[in-house]
């Protein structure tokens, strides 16, 4: 008994320790590589825990508990070795188009930081081998760890970087070696936990995150005299403040304006996008402000009131407040951006986040105040022109979210779009797609007469106005393109010849696609003839950056100059990693079967066993991503609606499988059934629970997320440990072969569930997860 409960409390924290060194891992890739790229963590850390189950299936000697001291060790000193050998691999995402080296480089991270998760598997795997009647008090202290581990992180990444974070969980996850480790293990636990604690107190260089050199912020600070000021940290964010010539923020300024700009520094978020803080000395110094474009809609409205979406370094303020704006509202959604502006501007700019500014969602703040403005503005860009992860969700740019942002403004309120022209023309056609969509769905017959659009060097203006634009309009809008050099694209009655004047381009293509998008007759044909798809998007699908027509990926190819450079870029790298880790998961189930061949374990319900665990894999996943993506509008923050309900849902049914253990009650079938049914009511009710919670705090959502979701949670936890408890009774060797199947299809689930709402939407996902437990019901009658 003594020997079990030592057990349950090394499974506690080995899995705290591996979950917050996931979470580490993916912060980590997002500073260090690029945002999809920390996508690839979960596959590698699944992958590895699958990996464990294959193992202890071919070797069943390792299956002792008496190694289960010597696995937590070894998870221990992997997860800090693991980040350190990674660092010195020099694998460059952006050379992948051209040297093939990396794909080396790139499997070598894979089978290094495979390690701990590798090492965590085998210490789950063999106490589900060897103590067949804990199965629930296993499985529940694994998920409880996991639950505390999500939540801890957050916590350690507040108050320092994630590669701080690898030196101090790798020591939590040594301490229940300290109590009931041999003599040995222990010193060798001392020591590693002093070499541990002195890396933290010198915090040498070596153990820094190295940066792709081709990121923008490593780009920037490589320019002569730049200079890096200050870093602010949070466990969803790193914004770096720094000096570069290479900082010149004024997009799309036009030729006419021949003066030098005023001083500005650069912010950088996660080393990848980089906006700028403009000095403000006196208004004469910002006299570049009035030959930007995203100076139109000052020049054809009221500007009473004001409010300014993403204002991010704070110029699109700056121009609010140079047009003496009346009421200016500020709504970003990333916090430590506003920290470290409202911080660093004292001094230095106008007290652009002084007071009434708000971070989240822009839409979050509308749906809860019942105000309108008379222009509310939507910047899209950096200082730099980037491209977006084509596979991240973007609630910002919904049709529902334009529906709202227009429902906001007054009678003549104007909102206006500007963003980088990024060629071939993707974005800007979507964003007029979407705004038609919205105008329609307010009632509005004609929503050309509400639009109007223009072009600079290297940006685009989108101008929709609630009512009808006026002839005044039109002409203060000709003049102010005409004075400045910018190019006409849209209004009411242009004409071809008005286009592309002064910054011609080979094809007039923005006039032809912007009528064509506009007008209901042929819209439909030119989206479906497009090479990109640049059809709306709902709160269903949110992937508003997601533009590849996966019949069209030879004519893309084609088109971007025979380079994969372009998907590598856009994110599209994830199916070839999806297919990758497929083939290898498939080689790896199939292999326990090899050393199996003859054995009395492979009878007629095998099939349904292993089906079983594959299914509850993929079922927990399809729900919790759906679950996720609800709650990111609920929280107008992504990573505080994964954090969330990760925390939630591995708590809640860490609870559940404890409870498994107790009353055997839960162990029948229709258990299962109940879940399917109570996941269906989720999935039909939650939405209009969110709209009666969202005017709160976020404090209070938070709390509300955990407690709505916890019902759903306890009964998730229930099946796996039912399903490990039945099977350890009749075929215990096939436990480790359960436990890499469930592992193997856990990491394919997630981008499955992504493919799946791209086409369908995430209330089918729910539904398809409802459906895999209804699946497993049938699976578990079956296994003998």
């Amino acid at each position: 008994m003594e020997k079990s409960r030592a057990i349950i409390t090394a499974i506690f924290f080995a899995s705290l320790s591996s979950i917050s060194y996931e979470i580490a891992l993916i912060r980590m890739f997002s500073i260090s590589l690029w945002y999809h790229f920390a996508f690839m963590v979960i596959s590698i850390a699944m992958l590895g825990i699958g990996v464990s189950g294959t193992i202890l299936s071919v070797y069943p000697a390792l299956r002792n508990l008496r190694n289960i001291p010597l696995y937590l060790l070894m998870l221990s000193i992997c997860i800090p070795l693991s980040y350190l050998i990674t660092n010195l691999i020099p694998f460059e995402p952006a050379r992948l188009s051209w040297d093939r080296i990396q794909i080396f480089y790139i499997t070598l991270y894979y089978i290094v930081l495979s390690l701990p998760f590798f090492f965590f598997g085998l210490i789950i795997a063999t106490a589900f081998s060897t103590i067949p009647g804990n199965t629930g008090l296993i499985y529940g202290a694994d998920l409880t760890g996991a639950g505390t581990g999500s939540m801890l992180v957050l916590y350690l990444l507040s108050s320092g970087g994630p590669e701080r974070i690898v030196f101090i969980v790798s020591s939590l996850s040594i301490i229940s070696l300290l109590i009931f480790g041999s003599r040995r293990v222990k010193i060798i636990s001392i020591i590693f936990m002093l070499v541990n604690l002195t890396i933290l107190y010198l915090n040498p260089a070596f153990i820094g995150q190295k940066i792709s050199a081709f990121k923008p912020f490593q780009v920037a600070m490589k320019f002569p005299g730049a200079e890096h000021l200050r870093t602010y940290q949070s466990p969803f964010s790193r914004v770096d403040i720094f000096r570069s010539p290479a900082v010149r923020f004024a997009p799309g300024l036009s030729f006419k304006y021949l003066e030098d700009l005023p001083e500005q520094v650069g912010i950088s978020v996660d080393a990848g996008e980089i906006y700028a803080m403009t000095k403000y000395s006196s208004k004469d110094a910002l006299g570049f402000i009035r030959y930007l474009p995203s100076a139109l809609p000052y020049e054809l409205s009221r500007k009473n009131s004001v409010l300014i979406l993403e204002p991010k370094g704070g110029l699109t303020a700056l121009i609010a407040e140079y047009y003496k704006a009346g009421d200016i509202y500020k709504i970003d959604s990333n916090p430590v951006m506003i920290k470290a502006v409202r911080e660093y501007s004292r001094g230095f700019s106008s007290d652009i986040y002084g007071n009434n500014t708000w971070a989240g969602i822009g839409r979050g703040y509308l749906f809860s105040f019942n105000k309108k403005f008379d222009i509310i503005d939507l910047s899209v860009m950096g200082s730099m022109p980037s491209g977006s992860f084509g596979f991240s969700e973007d609630y910002r740019f919904t049709v529902e979210a334009f529906t709202e942002y227009l429902s906001h403004l007054n009678i003549d309120g104007i909102l206006a779009l500007n963003l980088f022209i990024i060629p071939p023309p993707r974005t800007e056609l979507r964003l007029i797609n979407t705004v038609v969509v919205a105008l329609e769905e307010l009632g509005i017959k004609d929503p050309g007469r509400h639009i109007a659009a223009l072009r600079s060097w290297g940006t685009i203006t989108i101008i929709v106005k609630m009512s009808e634009l006026s002839k005044n309009d039109i002409t203060t809008m000709r003049n102010f393109a005409g004075t400045r050099r910018f190019d006409l694209l849209y209004y009411p009655g242009i004409s071809e010849s008005e286009t592309n004047l002064y910054i011609r381009m080979p094809s007039n293509e923005y006039f032809d696609a912007f009528n064509s998008l506009i007008s209901s007759e042929t819209r439909d044909r030119f989206n479906e003839d497009y090479i990109f798809d640049i059809r709306p998007v709902h709160d269903e699908n949110p992937f508003f950056h997601y533009y590849l027509k996966l019949g069209n990926i030879r004519e893309i190819y084609r088109l971007m100059g025979s380079k994969w450079q372009y998907f590598i870029e856009e994110g599209y790298l994830l199916p070839v990693i999806f297919l990758q880790v497929m083939f290898l998961s498939i080689l790896l189930i199939l292999l326990p079967a090899v050393k199996l061949r003859g054995s009395s374990s492979v009878n007629s319900s095998l099939i349904f066993s292993l089906s079983y665990f594959a299914l509850l894999g993929i079922g927990f996943m399809f729900v919790e991503i759906s679950f996720i993506q609800r709650m990111i509008l609920l929280l107008e923050n992504p990573p505080y609606a994964v954090a969330s309900v990760i925390s939630s849902m591995l708590i809640s049914s860490g609870i559940g499988s404890l409870l498994s253990q107790h009353f055997k009650l839960l162990h029948k079938p229709r258990v299962i059934i109940v879940l399917s049914l109570i996941i269906l009511l989720y999935g039909l009710f939650l939405p209009r629970m969110m709209g009666i919670i969202y005017p709160y705090s976020l404090n209070t959502k938070i709390f509300f997320v955990f407690l709505v979701l916890m019902p759903a949670g306890i009964l998730m936890g229930i099946p796996f440990p039912s399903g490990l408890s039945r099977l350890s009774k009749n075929n215990p060797q096939l436990v480790p072969w359960a436990w890499a199947v469930n592992g193997y299809f856990s990491v394919l689930a997630p981008i499955l569930a992504v493919m799946l709402a791209l086409s369908a939407g995430f209330k089918i996902v729910i539904i398809a997860g409802a459906i895999m437990y209804v699946f497993a019901f049938f699976a578990l009658n079956r296994i003998k």
